[in-house]
């Protein structure tokens, strides 16, 4: 998190009403069967993980503002697969700018991305169970960066998505 929290969405009942996620709702439904996210008003969008000749189509709550990048995925105790948060930032942030898991209460991966949204650091965050934010430690970015993505802990290595991959964001932009 970026020092923020996590609030829940409805996966598939939100895709239903995004027009530009039917497509991607469509072409996943099988793999994202029976699975919903927590409902939190966040706007969502399909997005795409580009590994090689690899896409992997994912559902993106976006956090645009700062306290929506604050809550984060607070207090939730689950994330749908295949469904993460996109953290967007109006200019590039610093190497040593970093998120935390305090009230954060599942295991997360982040990925930091650059202004073209290619993948230039990704670390493994365990939940902090700390009272006392100051006991939380950060995961800074290690490099410049414009947008964030939490999925859930070993999203990235599982698919063998890595430093140089990049996200597309969109529905038209997951190669089948």
């Amino acid at each position: 998190m970026d020092l923020q929290n996590r609030v829940p969405s409805p996966l598939m009942n939100r895709l239903r009403r995004c027009a530009r996620g039917a497509a991607l709702a469509v072409a996943v439904a099988g793999s994202l069967s029976a699975v919903a996210a927590p409902q939190t008003g966040l706007e969502q969008r399909p997005g795409c993980f580009i590994s090689g000749n690899r896409a992997f189509p994912v559902v993106l709550e976006i956090a645009r503002t700062f306290n929506e990048r604050q809550r984060g995925l607070m207090e939730r105790t689950r994330l749908a697969e295949h469904t993460g948060m996109l953290f967007i930032y109006d200019q590039n942030r610093s190497p040593d700018h970093g998120f935390w898991m305090y009230n954060t209460l599942i295991p997360l991966d982040i990925a930091y991305l650059s202004s073209s949204k290619r993948i230039v650091n990704i670390q493994t965050m365990t939940p902090c169970a700390s009272s006392d934010s100051s006991q939380c430690p950060t995961y800074p970015a290690g490099k410049p960066f414009r947008y964030a993505i939490e999925m859930n802990s070993g999203y990235f290595e599982t698919n063998r998505i890595g430093v140089g991959d990049r996200l597309l964001v969109g529905a038209t932009n997951c190669p089948e």
